[in-house]
């Protein structure tokens, strides 16, 4: 295919992608264990619905809704741009040990102040921003000890950092009082909850700057594609830009898992979708994946809270049982391309 004609298909898929996002929501705001359905949705949008449903659509749903597709836009953006820098298909968020990071530090403010909201709502949410922050500074300091620093490094002092984290989470667990480290279980397996519209507002501003960020670099990710050497020898600064792309989607899978804990295969198996239907152009890709992850987090988001109502799923126990079959498909589509 030309490349004029790729430009209009992706223009085509974008149009349709960000409707179905859109339709997604729709969909969200209007289905839930209470009874403001899609009839409190035409009643609010003609302006005749009552103060219940006002409240249930505008200060639970909605926020929710909100949260889960920022949070969707982020781990598959990021994820977007970590296979790229590493060159590798199958990393995502989680690869590089921020995310074990942020639950670490989630895990160590819940072991001192047990279930008293010590610095209100926003605490644990700093708490583990703080962690994935603390294990970005060890990552650097690692992966840099040798002077430079390369996709393998990175990897590697990730997969190390991953399992630590993990081994003293498990061992907070187990050491500590269980009544204490029901919300450490509930953040593991992630949940979006009922965040407060500050929340709302906070992360879409953080992500969407991260996300932007990356898409400036998209241009360098295409280079990058072709391996260190030759993108060096274009005029890409493979050193700064790796850690431009490292830090800036480190941040942002940060952000995402400080609010709703540790979401699965969203980073992993959008960036596959997208890549099918848009190509490799990463000026596509990243915006493309983002719109897709958030349309797949906000559909997974509102599964889990109506398919066994009144009990909610958690959001990430949804998304790996959609995604393992889903990754396993795209995977065996891509062995016999191949």
């Amino acid at each position: 295919m030309s490349i004029p004609a790729r430009r209009g298909r992706n223009v085509w898929l974008g149009a349709v992608l960000l409707l179905g996002l859109g339709g997604a929501m729709v969909v969200a705001l209007g289905v839930g264990a209470s009874p403001a359905g899609f009839g409190g949705l035409v009643d609010l949008v003609l302006g005749r619905a009552d103060a219940p449903t006002r409240a249930i659509l505008l200060e639970v749903r909605l926020p929710r809704i909100l949260l889960a597709a920022i949070v969707g836009a982020a781990l598959s953006g990021a994820g977007t741009a970590f296979q790229a820098i590493l060159r590798n298909p199958l990393a995502d968020p989680y690869i590089l040990g921020v995310s074990g990071g942020a639950a670490l530090g989630a895990a160590v403010f819940i072991a001192i102040a047990g279930g008293d909201p010590l610095g209100g709502p926003l605490a644990r949410p700093a708490a583990a921003f703080l962690g994935a922050l603390l294990t970005l500074w060890v990552l650097f300091r690692l992966a840099r000890l040798r002077g430079r620093t390369g996709s393998m490094a990175l990897l590697l002092v990730g997969v190390v950092l991953n399992a630590f984290d993990s081994a003293v989470i498990l061992f907070l667990l187990t050491v500590g009082d269980s009544s204490r480290f029901q919300g450490v279980m509930s953040f593991l397996v992630g949940a979006v909850g009922s965040p407060p519209w500050p929340v709302v507002l906070g992360a879409g501003a953080f992500v969407a700057s991260g996300l932007a960020f990356l898409m400036g670099l998209s241009h360098r990710l295409n280079l990058l594609a072709f391996g260190e050497e030759t993108a060096g020898n274009l005029g890409v600064d493979v050193e700064r830009t790796t850690w431009a792309v490292v830090v800036a989607a480190s941040l942002v899978t940060a952000a995402a898992v400080a609010f709703t804990g540790l979401i699965g295969f969203v980073g992993l198996i959008v960036p596959h979708a997208m890549r099918i239907a848009f190509g490799s152009d990463h000026r596509a890709l990243v915006p493309a994946s983002a719109v897709g992850g958030a349309t797949f987090l906000v559909l997974a988001d509102t599964g889990a809270r109506t398919l066994v109502a009144p009990v909610e799923l958690p959001v990430g126990v949804l998304t790996a049982l959609i995604g393992c079959p889903l990754f396993l498909a795209l995977f065996l589509r891509r062995l016999r391309e191949a």
